[in-house]
């Protein structure tokens, strides 16, 4: 993909947000089908990605491993993961766009904390932090804000995922954007019947699923049931191996685990599935000869991007 100018992005999306001028700033856009976002024409073709949980973990490192490894990795295209405060300040979203710019990086999701809270304000709180991300990726010139939910049993459930996405579907397809659910073990978004209820209470097409192919191979859900049943909602994936089905999520190195990519991608293929496959490979921090794996997976998925 072609390196981005950010200020005649900005500009453009300033001026009109048509699928004219999107076309200008990143894969070119059609349809997403049935039910398409009024103003998301759709991202046309499969692209490559990874996330920054690869080379900076869990730990608050400012991206600085990120912008340091990435570049030399092949990746054009990354999704931020901004889980403290600070990272989400209008101040560090502008220096996000500014060294994107300078490495020559496309931003193309962002990745908050989880969905979820408690007591009389538990929901507005909620919903002002993910405003709060949908107008970074403005900033940034993405368009897509993951999350995942809480511990199951906590933080409202279900039922608060529910509501705070009742509220904030018209806000995302007002600024033609999409938020995306992650599965994730433990998790009021784990299984089958958890999203059969979120799509059933919310029918707006620009809330949809983040398939994550670990978290569902450690608690036993097969990634092709999901697949045909939720394959119109399902608008990012993340890849990451699974050392054993049904024993936990456990991320090992790309070809370690139990997870049969190719079935698994050729399946979302023949389903049609246009968006971006993100490399994720999670640890806490990384550990052995972490950036000799990434060129691995680089090599392994890019050959899926049509």
């Amino acid at each position: 993909m072609i390196p981005i100018d950010f200020s005649r992005r900005n500009f453009i999306r300033t001026t009109a947000l048509g699928a004219t001028g999107l076309g200008l700033i990143g894969p070119q856009i059609e349809s997403w089908g049935a039910k398409p976002p009024k103003s998301f024409p759709g991202i046309g073709g499969v692209h490559l990605a990874i996330a920054t949980i690869c080379t900076d973990g869990f730990g608050n490192h400012r991206h600085e491993p990120a912008f340091r490894v990435i570049p030399e990795l092949g990746f054009k295209n990354v999704e931020f993961n901004l889980w403290y405060p600070e990272l989400v300040t209008s101040s560090y979203i502008e220096s996000l766009r500014q060294r994107c710019y300078a490495a020559g990086l496309t931003p193309i999701s962002l990745q908050g904390s989880g969905f979820g809270g408690e007591g009389r304000t538990a929901v507005i709180k909620d919903l002002s932090h993910k405003i709060v991300l949908l107008d970074g990726c403005e900033r940034l010139g993405c368009q897509i804000v993951k999350c995942t939910g809480s511990k199951r049993g906590t933080q409202g459930g279900l039922k608060s995922v529910i509501e705070v996405c009742r509220q904030l579907a018209p806000v995302a397809e007002e600024k033609g954007m999409l938020v995306v659910l992650e599965n994730h073990a433990n998790n009021v978004l784990e299984n089958i019947g958890d999203f059969e209820e979120i799509f059933s209470a919310i029918d707006f097409p620009n809330i949809g699923m983040c398939l994550d192919t670990g978290h569902f191979e450690g608690v036993s859900v097969d990634l092709h049931e999901v697949i045909d049943k939720f394959h119109e909602r399902i608008l990012h994936v993340d890849l990451k191996d699974c050392r054993e089905r049904g024993k936990g999520h456990d991320t090992v190195v790309f070809g370690q685990g139990v997870t049969d990519f190719d079935a698994f991608l050729s399946h979302l293929k023949e389903k049609s599935f246009k968006g971006y496959l993100v490399v994720e490979q999670a640890w806490s921090e990384p550990k052995g000869d972490w950036v000799s794996d990434l060129q691995k997976a680089y090599t392994r998925f890019k050959r899926w991007e049509s």
